[in-house]
């Protein structure tokens, strides 16, 4: 039942327009316990004025994640369910912030005045970030590395599992559990590779060892695994010591563009083209193929932006929470940039469900979790995660993102001379 005497009915006008719709589709709760909108479901619980305030500032994708991960704002029950409702507002979506009308604007902000909610911009919580210095440089590349993957490695292990695999997994069959998948996911890359024994593999981007691991014990293969995050490497090189391969197996805190003892008979690249940065893909693609022997093999596995261009903005939840500096491209440019760079992509395979799979195991595993997990890192961490990881799903499942295994190989025969 509605309370049309409190706060949320004051409310419910404005929030519709910041959220981009014309009716609630989730119950909208205010600070004073009323509420309005669908009795059934999810509810958006605003327990402050100052969840309002972050709204009115910053209406949008950015506002919204702010209010979220402050915990002036809070998602009561399946987050899965309450972003699906909200996704048809445009302000919500993929586009991030859209400014209001000067008419919305007005009415929120009389309504805003009216329950004493006017005021200045709060300060954005902690886990927000904003990098400077040449965009895609090495240190700032290395600072946007650091922000996402060194929050605690026992956190990532809550999220991910013993497989500490943080990329897209490859589910066999609809039964197959998450580690199952992310097995499943190292045996296919380990067949597209045609690792054999004596070879050389670089993994760039490497984190916590898994591939090098799975590729040094059942390939017989050296491996060179190099990761910008100090922490991923220190568990790395544990993990490597533990499986008594640290023979077969060296871990580096190294940039791509810095390596230089090839050639390599294999090079995977699994969810790190999307820290690279569309003006750099050229550079990273021909970095790669000179490192590459003649008949060498690369797989690049990366999400994909499906919407025809270029994307990134530095004003987006993910931008300023989740991957600082991170560019999506489509399929095609990728195809594009290896082929224009000496490279011969041999197949292309989608997983795009797959990782829709994988991102609501990972919430469910986070969820599971957790108290652990704020102790582990804290609450305003703990929200981004599910926060991104919940919408993220939902981009994979309505065709948003995408994701792509691209196996290239260095071509054994000499480029033809241009007439």
């Amino acid at each position: 039942m509605d309370d049309r005497r409190g706060a949320a009915a004051r409310l419910e006008p404005g929030v519709c327009a910041v959220l981009g719709v014309r009716e609630l589709p989730v119950r909208l709760v205010a600070w004073d316990g009323s509420g309005v909108g669908p009795v059934d479901g999810p509810r958006l619980v605003l327990r402050s004025h100052r969840a309002l305030r972050r709204l009115l500032w910053a209406p949008g994708e950015l506002g919204f994640g702010r209010a979220y991960v402050s915990g002036d704002l809070d998602i009561d029950g399946d987050i899965f369910a309450a972003l699906s409702a909200l996704r048809p507002s445009t302000r919500l979506d993929e586009d991030g912030d859209t400014p209001l009308t000067w008419r919305e604007r007005a009415q929120l902000l009389a309504t805003a005045a009216r329950l004493g909610a006017i005021g200045p911009n709060p300060a954005p919580p902690p886990e927000e970030i904003r990098l400077t210095g040449r965009q895609h440089g090495p240190n700032r590349d290395q600072r946007a590395v650091s922000h996402h993957y060194d929050v605690g490695n026992e956190f990532y292990r809550l999220v991910l599992g013993p497989t500490m695999l943080y990329s897209c997994a490859y589910f066999p069959s609809a039964a197959a559990s998450l580690d199952e998948a992310q097995v499943a996911k190292l045996d296919l890359i380990a067949t597209k590779l045609d690792l054999a024994p004596g070879q050389r593999l670089l993994d760039v981007g490497c984190g916590w060892g898994s591939l090098a691991i799975h590729a040094a014990r059942k390939c017989g293969v050296d491996v060179v695994g190099i990761t910008l995050s100090h922490e991923q490497a220190e568990l790395a090189r544990k993990r490597v010591a533990e499986a008594g391969l640290t023979d077969q197996i060296e871990i580096r805190v190294q940039d791509y563009r810095d390596v230089d003892d090839g050639p390599y008979d294999a090079i995977s690249s699994i969810g790190m083209a999307e820290h690279v940065g569309s003006a750099n893909m050229a550079e990273y693609a021909r970095r790669l193929h000179d490192l590459l022997r003649p008949g060498g093999r690369l797989l690049n596995q990366a999400i994909s932006w499906s919407r025809g261009e270029t994307r990134w903005d530095g004003d987006t939840f993910i931008s300023r929470y989740v991957f600082p500096d991170g560019e999506l491209i489509t399929l095609g440019a990728t195809v594009i940039v290896l082929e224009e760079n000496g490279l011969e992509v041999l197949t292309v395979q989608a997983l795009r469900p797959h990782y829709a799979r994988t991102l609501r195991a990972w919430v469910q595993r986070l969820e599971d979790g957790w108290s652990e997990a704020v102790q582990l890192t804290g609450e305003g961490r703990a929200r981004v995660w599910r926060l991104y990881m919940a919408g993220s799903a939902l981009s994979f499942e309505d065709g948003t993102l995408g994701v792509n295994q691209v196996l290239a190989v260095r071509p054994d025969v000499p480029a033809r001379a241009s007439s």
